[in-house]
Protein backbone atom coordinates (compact mmCIF):
# COMPACT_ATOMS: atom_id res chain seq x y z
CA UNK A 1 0.00 0.00 0.00
CA UNK A 2 1.17 3.63 -1.26
CA UNK A 3 1.94 6.07 1.28
CA UNK A 4 1.14 9.34 1.93
CA UNK A 5 3.48 12.46 0.97
CA UNK A 6 4.46 14.33 3.54
CA UNK A 7 2.82 17.55 1.89
CA UNK A 8 -0.32 15.61 2.12
CA UNK A 9 -0.25 14.47 5.62
CA UNK A 10 0.82 18.66 6.40
CA UNK A 11 -2.86 19.05 4.34
CA UNK A 12 -4.62 16.72 6.47
CA UNK A 13 -3.26 18.60 9.66
CA UNK A 14 -4.32 21.95 8.20
CA UNK A 15 -7.64 20.81 7.84
CA UNK A 16 -7.52 19.47 10.80
CA UNK A 17 -7.14 22.76 12.44
CA UNK A 18 -9.17 24.32 10.10
CA UNK A 19 -12.38 22.19 11.09
CA UNK A 20 -11.24 22.97 15.05
CA UNK A 21 -12.13 26.59 14.51
CA UNK A 22 -15.09 26.01 13.25
CA UNK A 23 -16.58 24.95 16.32
CA UNK A 24 -18.69 27.87 18.53
CA UNK A 25 -16.65 29.12 21.32
CA UNK A 26 -18.38 29.07 24.95
CA UNK A 27 -19.31 32.19 26.81
CA UNK A 28 -17.68 34.94 24.02
CA UNK A 29 -19.89 38.05 23.43
CA UNK A 30 -20.77 37.79 19.83
CA UNK A 31 -22.35 40.77 17.58
CA UNK A 32 -26.04 41.50 17.04
CA UNK A 33 -27.79 43.42 14.46
CA UNK A 34 -31.71 43.78 13.64
CA UNK A 35 -33.20 41.34 11.96
CA UNK A 36 -35.83 43.38 10.09
CA UNK A 37 -33.03 45.92 9.66
CA UNK A 38 -30.80 42.92 8.29
CA UNK A 39 -33.75 42.03 5.82
CA UNK A 40 -34.00 45.42 4.21
CA UNK A 41 -30.22 45.43 3.78
CA UNK A 42 -29.96 41.76 2.70
CA UNK A 43 -32.67 43.04 -0.18
CA UNK A 44 -30.54 46.32 -1.14
CA UNK A 45 -27.18 43.80 -1.40
CA UNK A 46 -28.83 41.43 -3.81
CA UNK A 47 -29.67 45.05 -6.00
CA UNK A 48 -26.21 45.92 -5.43
CA UNK A 49 -25.04 42.47 -6.80
CA UNK A 50 -26.46 43.51 -9.99
CA UNK A 51 -25.11 46.81 -10.05
CA UNK A 52 -21.42 45.82 -9.90
CA UNK A 53 -21.45 42.88 -11.93
CA UNK A 54 -19.06 40.81 -9.53
CA UNK A 55 -18.72 36.83 -9.17
CA UNK A 56 -20.29 35.64 -6.00
CA UNK A 57 -17.30 34.38 -4.07
CA UNK A 58 -15.92 38.30 -4.76
CA UNK A 59 -19.06 40.12 -3.62
CA UNK A 60 -17.92 39.78 0.11
CA UNK A 61 -14.99 41.80 -0.30
CA UNK A 62 -16.59 43.89 -2.98
CA UNK A 63 -18.99 45.53 -0.43
CA UNK A 64 -16.38 45.68 1.87
CA UNK A 65 -14.09 47.84 -0.26
CA UNK A 66 -17.27 50.22 -1.16
CA UNK A 67 -18.47 50.97 2.24
CA UNK A 68 -14.73 50.84 3.18
CA UNK A 69 -14.55 53.80 0.63
CA UNK A 70 -17.33 55.70 2.05
CA UNK A 71 -16.32 55.26 5.15
CA UNK A 72 -13.37 57.37 4.89
CA UNK A 73 -14.60 59.98 3.94
CA UNK A 74 -16.86 60.90 6.74
CA UNK A 75 -14.46 58.92 8.96
CA UNK A 76 -13.57 62.24 11.22
CA UNK A 77 -17.33 62.63 11.89
CA UNK A 78 -17.86 58.73 13.02
CA UNK A 79 -14.66 58.52 14.82
CA UNK A 80 -16.17 61.90 16.68
CA UNK A 81 -18.83 59.33 18.08
CA UNK A 82 -17.22 56.08 18.12
CA UNK A 83 -14.61 54.45 20.41
CA UNK A 84 -13.91 52.22 17.51
CA UNK A 85 -13.40 54.58 14.83
CA UNK A 86 -15.07 53.17 12.03
CA UNK A 87 -14.60 49.35 12.19
CA UNK A 88 -18.07 49.65 14.13
CA UNK A 89 -20.22 51.07 11.93
CA UNK A 90 -18.14 49.23 9.09
CA UNK A 91 -18.57 45.61 10.37
CA UNK A 92 -21.97 46.23 11.49
CA UNK A 93 -23.34 47.34 7.33
CA UNK A 94 -21.62 44.47 6.91
CA UNK A 95 -23.54 41.71 8.97
CA UNK A 96 -26.69 43.80 8.14
CA UNK A 97 -26.12 43.21 4.56
CA UNK A 98 -25.92 39.47 4.79
CA UNK A 99 -21.99 39.28 4.03
CA UNK A 100 -21.14 38.05 6.90
CA UNK A 101 -23.31 35.64 9.72
CA UNK A 102 -25.36 37.50 12.83
CA UNK A 103 -24.67 36.72 16.30
CA UNK A 104 -21.70 34.29 15.10
CA UNK A 105 -18.44 37.03 15.04
CA UNK A 106 -16.83 37.82 18.32
CA UNK A 107 -16.99 41.82 19.67
CA UNK A 108 -13.20 41.42 20.14
CA UNK A 109 -13.43 41.56 16.09
CA UNK A 110 -14.78 45.14 16.13
CA UNK A 111 -10.80 45.98 17.59
CA UNK A 112 -8.81 43.95 15.37
CA UNK A 113 -10.39 45.60 12.28
CA UNK A 114 -9.86 48.36 13.92
CA UNK A 115 -6.25 47.92 14.13
CA UNK A 116 -6.48 46.59 9.94
CA UNK A 117 -7.56 50.52 9.87
CA UNK A 118 -5.45 52.10 11.78
CA UNK A 119 -2.53 50.34 10.00
CA UNK A 120 -3.48 51.70 6.23
CA UNK A 121 -4.38 54.90 7.36
CA UNK A 122 -0.76 55.09 8.77
CA UNK A 123 0.59 54.06 5.41
CA UNK A 124 -1.36 56.59 3.10
CA UNK A 125 -0.51 59.47 5.62
CA UNK A 126 2.91 58.72 5.84
CA UNK A 127 3.38 57.67 2.13
CA UNK A 128 5.58 59.84 -0.12
CA UNK A 129 3.65 62.82 -1.98
CA UNK A 130 2.91 62.01 -5.78
CA UNK A 131 2.81 64.42 -8.18
CA UNK A 132 0.04 62.71 -10.63
CA UNK A 133 -3.42 63.22 -9.37
CA UNK A 134 -4.17 60.07 -11.59
CA UNK A 135 -1.36 57.47 -10.30
CA UNK A 136 -2.21 59.23 -6.31
CA UNK A 137 -6.39 57.76 -7.06
CA UNK A 138 -4.81 54.65 -8.20
CA UNK A 139 -2.63 53.84 -5.55
CA UNK A 140 -5.23 55.18 -2.66
CA UNK A 141 -7.36 52.33 -4.72
CA UNK A 142 -5.39 49.48 -4.82
CA UNK A 143 -4.70 50.22 -0.67
CA UNK A 144 -7.98 50.40 0.24
CA UNK A 145 -8.67 47.04 -1.91
CA UNK A 146 -5.82 45.49 -0.24
CA UNK A 147 -7.28 46.70 3.39
CA UNK A 148 -10.53 44.95 2.00
CA UNK A 149 -8.79 41.81 2.06
CA UNK A 150 -7.16 42.02 5.55
CA UNK A 151 -10.06 42.99 6.92
CA UNK A 152 -12.31 40.07 5.39
CA UNK A 153 -9.74 37.85 6.54
CA UNK A 154 -10.21 38.65 10.24
CA UNK A 155 -13.52 38.67 10.25
CA UNK A 156 -13.66 35.20 7.95
CA UNK A 157 -10.40 33.70 7.89
CA UNK A 158 -9.92 31.61 4.97
CA UNK A 159 -7.93 28.95 6.47
CA UNK A 160 -8.45 25.98 4.41
CA UNK A 161 -8.17 28.01 1.01
CA UNK A 162 -4.92 28.70 2.76
CA UNK A 163 -4.37 25.43 3.06
CA UNK A 164 -4.96 24.05 -0.19
CA UNK A 165 -3.27 27.01 -1.78
CA UNK A 166 0.14 26.46 0.17
CA UNK A 167 -0.16 22.42 -1.05
CA UNK A 168 -0.61 23.12 -4.52
CA UNK A 169 2.17 25.47 -3.89
CA UNK A 170 4.85 23.52 -2.82
CA UNK A 171 3.85 20.89 -5.49
CA UNK A 172 3.69 22.57 -8.20
CA UNK A 173 7.44 24.52 -7.15
CA UNK A 174 8.85 20.84 -8.04
CA UNK A 175 6.84 20.10 -11.42
CA UNK A 176 7.48 23.54 -13.24
CA UNK A 177 10.79 23.74 -14.43
CA UNK A 178 12.22 26.68 -16.75
CA UNK A 179 13.61 25.77 -19.93
CA UNK A 180 17.57 26.26 -20.69
CA UNK A 181 16.94 29.10 -22.49
CA UNK A 182 15.31 31.17 -20.09
CA UNK A 183 17.92 30.04 -16.94
CA UNK A 184 20.53 31.24 -19.40
CA UNK A 185 19.26 34.53 -20.36
CA UNK A 186 17.87 35.65 -16.87
CA UNK A 187 14.62 36.50 -17.45
CA UNK A 188 13.42 34.87 -14.36
CA UNK A 189 15.66 34.10 -11.35
CA UNK A 190 14.38 31.16 -9.16
CA UNK A 191 12.98 33.41 -7.01
CA UNK A 192 10.49 35.24 -9.50
CA UNK A 193 9.63 31.36 -10.66
CA UNK A 194 8.43 30.94 -7.30
CA UNK A 195 6.30 34.43 -7.36
CA UNK A 196 4.67 33.58 -10.79
CA UNK A 197 3.98 30.28 -9.68
CA UNK A 198 2.09 31.61 -6.45
CA UNK A 199 0.30 33.87 -8.00
CA UNK A 200 -0.64 31.33 -10.74
CA UNK A 201 -2.18 28.74 -8.39
CA UNK A 202 -4.09 31.63 -6.28
CA UNK A 203 -5.84 32.36 -10.22
CA UNK A 204 -6.41 28.89 -11.23
CA UNK A 205 -7.84 27.43 -7.98
CA UNK A 206 -10.11 30.03 -6.51
CA UNK A 207 -10.00 32.42 -9.24
CA UNK A 208 -8.52 35.08 -7.09
CA UNK A 209 -8.27 38.66 -8.65
CA UNK A 210 -5.33 40.86 -7.83
CA UNK A 211 -6.03 42.93 -4.54
CA UNK A 212 -6.56 39.55 -2.87
CA UNK A 213 -3.74 38.06 -4.41
CA UNK A 214 -1.21 41.40 -3.93
CA UNK A 215 -2.41 40.96 -0.17
CA UNK A 216 -1.15 37.20 -0.03
CA UNK A 217 1.49 38.32 -1.54
CA UNK A 218 2.27 41.20 0.96
CA UNK A 219 2.30 38.25 3.34
CA UNK A 220 4.34 36.26 1.41
CA UNK A 221 7.09 38.74 1.32
CA UNK A 222 6.60 40.38 4.85
CA UNK A 223 5.67 37.19 7.09
CA UNK A 224 4.89 39.89 9.79
CA UNK A 225 2.44 42.13 7.58
CA UNK A 226 -0.93 41.15 10.16
CA UNK A 227 1.52 41.36 13.38
CA UNK A 228 3.67 44.16 12.04
CA UNK A 229 5.72 47.00 14.60
CA UNK A 230 4.99 50.41 13.95
CA UNK A 231 9.26 50.79 13.05
CA UNK A 232 8.06 48.04 10.37
CA UNK A 233 5.12 49.98 9.10
CA UNK A 234 6.87 53.55 8.91
CA UNK A 235 9.22 51.53 7.08
CA UNK A 236 6.72 49.86 4.40
CA UNK A 237 5.52 53.34 3.97
CA UNK A 238 8.03 55.19 2.83
CA UNK A 239 8.72 52.59 0.40
CA UNK A 240 5.36 51.93 -0.56
CA UNK A 241 5.58 53.17 -3.63
CA UNK A 242 8.39 50.96 -4.98
CA UNK A 243 6.79 47.86 -3.78
CA UNK A 244 3.48 48.25 -5.70
CA UNK A 245 5.26 48.91 -8.35
CA UNK A 246 7.03 45.46 -8.47
CA UNK A 247 3.81 43.60 -7.36
CA UNK A 248 2.06 45.24 -10.65
CA UNK A 249 4.98 43.90 -12.80
CA UNK A 250 4.77 40.52 -11.52
CA UNK A 251 1.22 40.49 -12.45
CA UNK A 252 2.39 41.94 -16.38
CA UNK A 253 5.52 39.12 -16.38
CA UNK A 254 5.81 38.18 -20.11
CA UNK A 255 5.86 34.88 -19.04
CA UNK A 256 3.06 34.69 -16.43
CA UNK A 257 0.22 33.33 -19.16
CA UNK A 258 2.39 30.41 -19.37
CA UNK A 259 2.27 29.64 -15.84
CA UNK A 260 -1.16 29.93 -15.52
CA UNK A 261 -2.09 27.97 -18.25
CA UNK A 262 -0.48 25.08 -16.55
CA UNK A 263 -1.86 25.57 -13.26
CA UNK A 264 -5.08 26.02 -14.51
CA UNK A 265 -5.27 22.73 -16.44
CA UNK A 266 -4.06 20.65 -13.38
CA UNK A 267 -5.41 21.92 -10.46
CA UNK A 268 -8.91 20.18 -10.77
CA UNK A 269 -7.05 16.94 -8.29
CA UNK A 270 -6.01 19.80 -6.08
CA UNK A 271 -9.48 20.97 -5.70
CA UNK A 272 -10.91 17.49 -5.77
CA UNK A 273 -8.67 16.77 -3.00
CA UNK A 274 -9.85 19.93 -0.74
CA UNK A 275 -13.50 18.34 -1.35
CA UNK A 276 -12.62 15.62 0.11
CA UNK A 277 -11.05 16.22 3.22
CA UNK A 278 -13.84 19.13 3.50
CA UNK A 279 -16.08 16.15 3.99
CA UNK A 280 -14.40 13.88 5.45
CA UNK A 281 -13.45 12.90 9.04
CA UNK A 282 -10.33 14.49 10.11
CA UNK A 283 -9.02 11.97 12.46
CA UNK A 284 -10.26 9.15 9.87
CA UNK A 285 -8.80 10.89 6.43
CA UNK A 286 -5.36 9.61 6.49
CA UNK A 287 -6.24 6.02 6.92
CA UNK A 288 -8.70 6.13 4.65
CA UNK A 289 -6.23 8.12 1.77
CA UNK A 290 -4.22 5.49 2.43
CA UNK A 291 -6.14 3.21 0.35
CA UNK A 292 -6.09 3.78 -3.35
CA UNK A 293 -9.68 2.34 -3.63
CA UNK A 294 -10.90 4.20 -1.22
CA UNK A 295 -9.11 7.34 -2.54
CA UNK A 296 -10.72 6.28 -6.06
CA UNK A 297 -14.14 6.05 -4.60
CA UNK A 298 -13.34 9.26 -3.15
CA UNK A 299 -12.49 11.12 -5.90
CA UNK A 300 -15.52 9.80 -7.92
CA UNK A 301 -17.60 11.11 -5.27
CA UNK A 302 -16.28 14.24 -5.26
CA UNK A 303 -15.91 14.90 -8.80
CA UNK A 304 -19.50 13.53 -9.63
CA UNK A 305 -20.61 16.65 -7.26
CA UNK A 306 -19.19 19.07 -8.60
CA UNK A 307 -19.67 18.57 -11.81
CA UNK A 308 -23.22 18.55 -10.91
CA UNK A 309 -22.80 22.01 -9.18
CA UNK A 310 -20.53 23.27 -12.50
CA UNK A 311 -23.99 23.94 -14.35
CA UNK A 312 -25.77 25.65 -11.68
CA UNK A 313 -22.65 28.13 -10.60
CA UNK A 314 -22.17 28.79 -14.38
CA UNK A 315 -26.01 29.70 -15.16
CA UNK A 316 -25.72 32.25 -12.22
CA UNK A 317 -22.68 33.32 -13.24
CA UNK A 318 -24.59 34.22 -16.62
CA UNK A 319 -28.08 35.49 -14.79
CA UNK A 320 -26.03 38.03 -12.74
CA UNK A 321 -23.44 39.58 -15.83
CA UNK A 322 -26.25 39.70 -18.24
CA UNK A 323 -29.03 41.03 -15.45
CA UNK A 324 -26.10 43.71 -15.16
CA UNK A 325 -25.55 44.64 -18.84
CA UNK A 326 -29.35 44.41 -19.08
CA UNK A 327 -30.16 46.94 -16.82
CA UNK A 328 -27.22 49.21 -17.85
CA UNK A 329 -28.53 48.85 -21.07
CA UNK A 330 -32.04 49.94 -20.83
CA UNK A 331 -30.51 52.54 -18.35
CA UNK A 332 -28.34 53.96 -20.92
CA UNK A 333 -31.43 53.99 -23.31
CA UNK A 334 -33.72 55.88 -21.78
CA UNK A 335 -31.39 57.61 -20.16
CA UNK A 336 -28.99 59.01 -22.73
CA UNK A 337 -30.05 57.07 -26.24
CA UNK A 338 -33.64 57.94 -26.52
CA UNK A 339 -33.05 61.66 -25.75
CA UNK A 340 -30.12 61.97 -27.85
CA UNK A 341 -31.85 60.30 -30.86
CA UNK A 342 -35.28 62.36 -30.27
CA UNK A 343 -32.75 65.48 -30.65
CA UNK A 344 -30.58 64.45 -33.39
CA UNK A 345 -32.56 62.01 -35.53
CA UNK A 346 -36.47 62.50 -34.60
CA UNK A 347 -37.11 58.76 -33.47
CA UNK A 348 -36.94 55.96 -31.58
CA UNK A 349 -39.45 52.89 -32.82
CA UNK A 350 -40.67 50.33 -30.57
CA UNK A 351 -38.75 47.26 -32.36
CA UNK A 352 -35.27 49.19 -32.07
CA UNK A 353 -36.37 49.19 -28.23
CA UNK A 354 -36.75 45.61 -28.17
CA UNK A 355 -33.69 44.51 -29.52
CA UNK A 356 -31.87 47.17 -27.64
CA UNK A 357 -32.96 45.34 -24.24
CA UNK A 358 -33.10 41.74 -25.78
CA UNK A 359 -30.70 41.62 -28.06
CA UNK A 360 -27.65 40.93 -25.70
CA UNK A 361 -29.93 39.16 -23.07
CA UNK A 362 -29.93 36.54 -26.57
CA UNK A 363 -26.57 36.71 -27.20
CA UNK A 364 -25.87 35.25 -23.24
CA UNK A 365 -28.40 33.08 -23.73
CA UNK A 366 -26.80 31.50 -27.00
CA UNK A 367 -23.08 31.46 -24.78
CA UNK A 368 -24.70 29.74 -21.65
CA UNK A 369 -26.97 26.65 -23.88
CA UNK A 370 -24.05 26.15 -25.84
CA UNK A 371 -21.06 25.08 -22.99
CA UNK A 372 -20.10 21.48 -22.61
CA UNK A 373 -19.12 19.67 -19.38
CA UNK A 374 -15.60 17.69 -19.55
CA UNK A 375 -15.96 13.85 -21.18
CA UNK A 376 -16.89 10.63 -19.28
CA UNK A 377 -13.00 10.27 -20.55
CA UNK A 378 -12.38 13.27 -18.40
CA UNK A 379 -12.61 10.89 -14.75
CA UNK A 380 -9.95 8.46 -15.26
CA UNK A 381 -7.24 11.25 -16.21
CA UNK A 382 -8.49 13.11 -12.96
CA UNK A 383 -8.28 10.19 -11.01
CA UNK A 384 -4.66 9.19 -11.82
CA UNK A 385 -3.71 12.55 -11.71
CA UNK A 386 -5.25 13.07 -7.99
CA UNK A 387 -2.81 9.73 -6.98
CA UNK A 388 0.02 11.00 -8.29
CA UNK A 389 -0.26 14.36 -5.82
CA UNK A 390 -1.31 12.61 -2.85
CA UNK A 391 1.37 9.51 -2.74
CA UNK A 392 5.05 9.40 -2.34
CA UNK A 393 7.09 7.88 -4.69
CA UNK A 394 4.36 8.45 -7.34
CA UNK A 395 5.71 9.49 -10.78
CA UNK A 396 5.80 13.41 -10.79
CA UNK A 397 5.52 15.02 -13.73
CA UNK A 398 7.35 18.17 -15.15
CA UNK A 399 5.90 21.17 -17.12
CA UNK A 400 8.79 23.07 -18.66
CA UNK A 401 8.38 26.97 -19.66
CA UNK A 402 9.32 28.09 -22.27
CA UNK A 403 9.91 31.33 -24.06
CA UNK A 404 6.74 32.31 -26.83
CA UNK A 405 7.73 31.26 -30.75
CA UNK A 406 9.34 33.93 -32.22
CA UNK A 407 7.40 35.33 -35.52
CA UNK A 408 8.54 37.11 -38.29
CA UNK A 409 7.99 40.54 -39.19
CA UNK A 410 5.30 39.11 -42.10
CA UNK A 411 3.77 36.53 -39.80
CA UNK A 412 3.06 39.08 -37.89
CA UNK A 413 1.25 41.26 -40.18
CA UNK A 414 -1.25 38.43 -41.41
CA UNK A 415 -2.32 37.64 -38.07
CA UNK A 416 -2.61 40.80 -37.54
CA UNK A 417 -4.49 41.10 -40.54
CA UNK A 418 -6.80 38.09 -40.05
CA UNK A 419 -7.21 39.28 -36.29
CA UNK A 420 -8.65 42.56 -37.91
CA UNK A 421 -10.29 40.94 -40.29
CA UNK A 422 -12.54 38.71 -38.08
CA UNK A 423 -13.20 41.49 -35.65
CA UNK A 424 -14.41 43.65 -38.60
CA UNK A 425 -16.58 41.13 -39.91
CA UNK A 426 -18.34 40.33 -36.79
CA UNK A 427 -19.30 43.84 -35.66
CA UNK A 428 -20.16 44.46 -39.16
CA UNK A 429 -22.45 41.46 -39.24
CA UNK A 430 -23.81 43.67 -35.65
CA UNK A 431 -23.53 46.54 -36.97
CA UNK A 432 -25.72 45.85 -40.06
CA UNK A 433 -28.41 44.17 -37.42
CA UNK A 434 -28.70 47.54 -35.96
CA UNK A 435 -29.53 49.20 -39.02
CA UNK A 436 -32.40 47.04 -39.79
CA UNK A 437 -33.98 47.27 -36.71
CA UNK A 438 -33.76 51.17 -37.34
CA UNK A 439 -30.87 52.06 -34.65
CA UNK A 440 -29.62 55.95 -34.33
CA UNK A 441 -26.26 56.22 -34.84
CA UNK A 442 -25.27 57.04 -31.28
CA UNK A 443 -27.30 54.03 -30.46
CA UNK A 444 -25.16 51.76 -32.96
CA UNK A 445 -21.93 52.84 -31.01
CA UNK A 446 -23.18 52.09 -27.82
CA UNK A 447 -24.91 48.99 -28.23
CA UNK A 448 -21.81 47.76 -30.09
CA UNK A 449 -19.73 48.14 -26.81
CA UNK A 450 -22.81 45.78 -25.22
CA UNK A 451 -21.97 43.23 -27.96
CA UNK A 452 -18.55 43.25 -27.53
CA UNK A 453 -18.85 42.85 -22.88
CA UNK A 454 -21.22 40.15 -23.57
CA UNK A 455 -19.33 38.26 -25.95
CA UNK A 456 -16.51 38.66 -23.26
CA UNK A 457 -18.28 37.63 -20.53
CA UNK A 458 -20.00 34.71 -22.33
CA UNK A 459 -16.53 33.27 -23.48
CA UNK A 460 -15.20 33.91 -19.79
CA UNK A 461 -18.21 31.85 -18.51
CA UNK A 462 -17.84 28.86 -20.74
CA UNK A 463 -13.92 28.88 -19.90
CA UNK A 464 -15.19 28.55 -16.70
CA UNK A 465 -17.06 24.92 -17.98
CA UNK A 466 -13.45 23.34 -18.35
CA UNK A 467 -12.41 23.76 -14.74
CA UNK A 468 -12.49 19.94 -14.37
CA UNK A 469 -10.92 19.13 -17.55
CA UNK A 470 -7.23 17.92 -17.61
CA UNK A 471 -8.05 15.74 -20.82
CA UNK A 472 -6.58 17.46 -23.86
CA UNK A 473 -9.85 18.84 -26.06
CA UNK A 474 -8.98 18.39 -30.13
CA UNK A 475 -9.99 21.62 -31.86
CA UNK A 476 -13.21 21.33 -34.19
CA UNK A 477 -13.45 23.17 -38.00
CA UNK A 478 -16.41 24.87 -36.05
CA UNK A 479 -14.27 26.30 -33.06
CA UNK A 480 -11.40 27.49 -34.84
CA UNK A 481 -13.95 29.58 -37.02
CA UNK A 482 -15.38 30.76 -33.86
CA UNK A 483 -12.24 32.06 -31.94
CA UNK A 484 -10.96 33.91 -35.37
CA UNK A 485 -14.63 35.86 -35.36
CA UNK A 486 -15.33 36.02 -31.43
CA UNK A 487 -11.76 36.05 -29.97
CA UNK A 488 -11.40 39.77 -31.37
CA UNK A 489 -14.89 41.28 -30.14
CA UNK A 490 -14.21 39.48 -26.85
CA UNK A 491 -10.53 41.42 -26.34
CA UNK A 492 -12.49 44.91 -27.23
CA UNK A 493 -15.07 43.62 -24.81
CA UNK A 494 -11.82 42.79 -21.94
CA UNK A 495 -10.48 46.63 -22.34
CA UNK A 496 -14.48 48.15 -21.83
CA UNK A 497 -14.95 45.88 -19.22
CA UNK A 498 -11.57 46.77 -17.17
CA UNK A 499 -12.71 50.64 -18.10
CA UNK A 500 -16.61 49.74 -16.76
CA UNK A 501 -15.06 48.90 -13.78
CA UNK A 502 -13.59 52.36 -13.32
CA UNK A 503 -16.77 54.19 -14.69
CA UNK A 504 -20.06 52.16 -14.18
CA UNK A 505 -22.74 54.61 -14.08
CA UNK A 506 -25.21 53.02 -12.05
CA UNK A 507 -22.82 52.29 -9.56
CA UNK A 508 -21.18 55.18 -9.28
CA UNK A 509 -25.31 56.61 -8.85
CA UNK A 510 -25.81 53.77 -6.62
CA UNK A 511 -22.89 55.04 -4.49
CA UNK A 512 -23.81 58.84 -4.34
CA UNK A 513 -27.30 59.36 -4.13
CA UNK A 514 -28.34 55.89 -2.74
CA UNK A 515 -25.70 53.78 -0.90
CA UNK A 516 -25.42 56.17 2.01
CA UNK A 517 -28.98 57.35 2.94
CA UNK A 518 -29.65 53.64 2.45
CA UNK A 519 -27.06 53.26 5.11
CA UNK A 520 -28.12 56.19 7.13
CA UNK A 521 -31.79 55.05 7.23
CA UNK A 522 -30.80 51.30 8.14
CA UNK A 523 -28.98 52.51 11.05
CA UNK A 524 -32.01 54.84 11.89
CA UNK A 525 -34.44 51.65 11.60
CA UNK A 526 -32.43 49.82 13.91
CA UNK A 527 -31.72 52.35 16.77
CA UNK A 528 -35.90 52.64 16.49
CA UNK A 529 -36.26 49.08 16.62
CA UNK A 530 -34.27 48.72 20.00
CA UNK A 531 -36.09 51.85 21.15
CA UNK A 532 -39.06 50.25 21.07
CA UNK A 533 -37.75 46.82 22.19
CA UNK A 534 -36.62 48.73 25.75
CA UNK A 535 -40.15 50.17 25.69
CA UNK A 536 -41.85 47.21 25.76
CA UNK A 537 -39.71 45.57 28.13
CA UNK A 538 -40.17 48.49 30.42
CA UNK A 539 -44.00 47.32 30.52
CA UNK A 540 -44.95 44.98 33.76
Amino acid sequence: MPSLSKETLRLIEQYQFWKKSLRPKEGVATIHVDEFASKIAGFYEKIREIVDWKEQHLMRRAAITRKLKRLFLNWELISANSKNGIAEPLVLELIRGGHFPNDKIEESKIGEVQKVIDKYTFILKNSPQLESGRRKLQFHNWLLEVAACEIEETLAPSLREKALIGYMFELMKEKIKLSEKIITSKVLSEEEKNIQIYIAVQQALFKLDSPIISYNLLKYRYPQWNNASSEFILDISRNIYKIWDQIEEEFSHPLSKKFYAICEKYDTPYLLLGDILSEEDPAGAAEKLSNPENLETLTTKAYKKRLSTLKTRLGRAAMYSTLSILLTNAFSMFIIEIPVAKLLFGSFTLVTMLVDVLGPTFLMFLFVVTVKLPPKSNLNIVILETMKIVYEGEKRDIYQINFPRKRGIITKFIIGFIYLLGAVFSLGVVYGIFLLAQFPPTSVFLNLMFVALITFAGIAIRKRAEELTVEEKPESILSFFADVLLLPVAGLGGWISKKWKKYNAIAAFFNALIDMPFTMFLEFLEKWRFFLKEKKEEIH
